[in-house]
């Protein structure tokens, strides 16, 4: 180590036009070991005033700002952007080597103007919109000081009962990949270190949609070859999109803690993937090894966190009080400590830390603008999925008189969302105001607190529309329900109101899948419209008015009922495959239907589509780098413009481990007027058909291959092609 740098000339890292690797060489080399450790210690809601001393030796890396360990339900008083800029400015110009710090926040899905929650923003399957919502929640969260968001996560998972699943794109791979690659170049940008964008982390790696009983944190029993065929891939793509961090996950895999998971956090995503970005924990994931039963001290999760390859230690402060004793007396490798350290300032450097440690913009408000309120609005249309409609939408311009009933018809920060931090109810266009602005006096409003006073009122009006659901308190991080129907109540208010025998539309909010069964065969029509955000009413006016055709399509499979968890498109053939003939004949309950009530990909329009027959370039595909193309003509057969979403899937009948019935391999969305006849065309290659065989090697097998171009996943044209060697 050199004595302290005051020079120019002593700090080589400090020059912006040296590359990456060279001014983390020249850092590294001058740096203590208990600098080093400082480096991959993360703290939370760093006040400048008391941890001055901290920041001053360097032994404070990071800090995020949050409410707590679950601060998707609780909100805190919002960030400081002097805070961070005090504390920033005693670590770049009081210590000794002026390493900045790097400030993260959960900005999940909006910073200000807050997008439908991700698994909305999933139902309109459109990447480019998914990129520019986090390309504005990046602008808008970087100017309060903010660097980095622990956002998109990409945990696959057909368990409605997981409150997390609103975080997510979904329960396909390939729809939550590309989703989430187009997430990291929002957030990010390109190059990577613009001013404005945010250092992205997918998570939570890997497995946490398998939580056992849709139980928050618990544990889950999975074998390598399921993860690789199905949970890893959103993260690979991740990590080809140039994710900057990724963070390890709460549960253990087959009895390891992912936090002490060198096998899959080392080997996997690090060594074969080449991933060299930042592991991060998450909240007190490696003091929570005690709890798993694997450490017996916070020494020994600290030895089991730095081998796996946790880089950047979040909250337990087991690396900050053990490592340095731990490499000193020989029982961890140093060479550990210098890569993990050595990602970490790569990750400062890459984001310009060194050359704009301070916050965004003086003086420029992050508030919702019209541009970024038109964005949300046109994700809200996105997010709303026509269940149901046996005509009655849309409504004419003059529907005569309409009673908006429902817990939901006044609200603002209800429809936010989960993980939510710094957007504002008042920010929210309420359903209220919207149908308001459109009818004046002929709205007529009631909350559903006197139940027999809507239907008083629904003997008033010519429609009703009942805005029902779920409050976010109900959905995100550790808020798992036993029972997937909906709240308490709700179902027995629709009853009284479908009694009338006048048009009902329901509308449902919800962060989860639901069982909506009885519901759709209530109303005249569902829409499920999740928790849009700010422009929820304006939204939902303009879906339910025509102004807009509804076009989203569900990321999740709909179980019938709880009782029929899990059920998606990830179920593969088992001993006695169940057909949709003997579902009704056979059956595997008693008591019900096996298949869901709603297929993934399932949505309509306001008008109809047909599909012609599907045409493919060749029938047979080399696995050898080989490709087809596949088309299929589809006509507006109806009297509205409409988008339609046209689905391929494809699955592979013989393989050496079992396949899923069904798999996503590509959509395309066609916007089509009255009549008007479009194409939809796909590339297939070899390599999208191959998987993980029994040795965990990726193989691409001869034969047949069976492809399926439809609406969703359970009806289409079914077309074989062989694969050839």
């Amino acid at each position: 180590m050199s004595p302290d740098p005051s020079t120019p000339a002593e700090r080589p890292w400090l020059d912006a036009d040296r590359p990456v690797e060279e001014r983390v060489d020249a850092l590294l080399a001058v740096m203590t070991l208990a600098e080093k450790v400082g480096q991959l210690h993360q703290t939370a809601n760093i006040d400048p005033a008391a941890d001055a001393e901290l920041i001053r030796s360097g032994a404070i890396s990071s800090s995020l700002y949050a409410s707590g360990a679950t601060g998707g339900n609780v909100k805190d008083e919002g960030l400081l952007s002097s805070a961070i800029d005090s504390a920033q400015a005693i670590a770049v110009e009081e210590s000794r080597l002026g390493i900045p710090l790097l400030f993260g926040r959960d900005v999940i899905h909006g910073h200000r103007t807050v997008f439908p929650i991700p698994l909305g923003l999933a139902s309109g399957w459109d990447e480019s919109l998914v990129e520019r919502a986090c390309e504005v929640a990046a602008d808008e969260a970087h100017l309060e000081g903010v660097a980095w968001t622990f956002a998109p996560m990409v945990d696959i998972s057909e368990e409605p009962r997981w409150g997390r699943v609103a975080e997510s794109f979904g329960e396909q791979p390939v729809l939550s990949g590309r989703l989430g690659a187009a997430a990291v170049r929002g957030f990010q940008g390109e190059p990577v270190g613009e001013k404005g964008r945010l250092a992205a982390c997918a998570k939570h790696f890997v497995g946490y949609g398998l939580a056992a009983g849709g139980r928050d944190y618990d544990t889950v029993s999975v074998g390598e070859n399921t993860l690789r065929n199905l949970h890893l891939r959103p993260f690979k793509d991740a990590v080809d999109a140039g994710v900057l961090t990724v963070m390890a996950s709460f549960n253990d895999v087959d009895g390891v803690p992912m936090h002490s998971n060198r096998r899959l956090l080392r080997e996997v995503l690090k060594d074969e993937w080449g991933f060299d970005g930042v592991v991060v924990g998450d909240w007190g994931g490696v003091g929570q090894l005690m709890n798993h039963g694997v450490a017996a001290d916070l020494r020994e999760a600290a030895v089991y966190g730095i081998e796996a390859g946790i880089d950047l230690e979040m909250v337990s402060g087991a690396y900050a009080a053990h490592l340095a004793e731990l490499v000193e007396s020989g029982e961890v490798d140093p060479a550990l400590v210098d890569d993990s350290v050595r990602r970490v300032l790569r990750l400062k450097f890459r984001l310009g830390l060194f050359e704009r440690p301070y916050t965004g913009t003086p003086g420029r408000s992050n508030a919702p603008t019209g541009a970024t309120r038109a964005l949300a609005r046109e994700a809200a249309h996105g997010s709303m999925v026509l269940l149901s409609n046996n005509g009655v939408l849309p409504l004419p311009a003059e529907p005569g008189t309409l009673l908006l009933t429902g817990p939901f018809v006044q609200e603002g920060e209800a429809l936010l969302g989960t993980w939510v931090l710094d957007g504002r109810g008042e920010d929210v266009i309420s359903p209220e105001a919207a149908f308001r602005e459109r009818l004046g006096d002929r709205l007529l409003v009631q909350d559903n607190r006197f139940s027999e006073r809507g239907v008083q009122l629904v003997r008033q009006a010519d429609v009703t529309v009942a805005v029902v659901g779920e409050h976010p308190w109900r959905s995100g991080e550790a808020n798992s329900v036993a029972r997937i129907g909906l709240p308490a109540g709700q179902l027995e208010v629709l009853h009284e109101l479908a009694g009338i025998d006048k048009p009902l539309v329901v509308v449902v909010y919800t962060g989860r899948p639901l069982e909506l069964g009885p519901v759709l065969d209530l109303a005249d029509a569902v829409i499920l419209a999740w928790h849009p955000g700010v422009e929820t009413g304006n939204a939902l006016a303009d879906v339910v008015f025509g102004d807009v055709a509804p076009f989203g399509r569900l990321p999740m499979t709909f179980p019938r009922t709880t009782g029929h968890i899990p059920t998606s498109t990830h179920q593969r053939p088992t001993s006695r495959t169940l057909t949709p003939e003997q579902d009704k004949t056979e059956g595997r309950y008693l008591d019900a239907l096996v298949l869901p009530r709603l297929p993934f990909g399932h949505g309509l329009s306001y008008t109809t589509f047909s599909y012609g027959e599907m045409a493919l370039s060749a029938t047979e595909l080399s696995r050898a780098g080989g490709s087809l193309e596949v088309s299929v003509g589809v006509t507006n057969s109806g009297e509205r413009r409409g988008r339609e979403v046209v689905q391929l899937y494809f699955r592979d009948p013989v393989a050496q481990v079992t396949r899923p019935n069904i798999e996503l391999l590509d959509w395309a969305r066609l916007d089509l007027e009255p009549g008007q006849s479009g194409t939809a065309r796909f590339t297939v290659t070899a390599d999208q058909l191959g998987y993980f065989g029994r040795d965990l090697t990726r193989r691409v097998d001869t034969g047949e291959v069976v492809l399926m171009v439809g609406p969703d996943a359970s009806r289409g044209e079914r077309v074989s092609i062989t694969v050839t060697a």
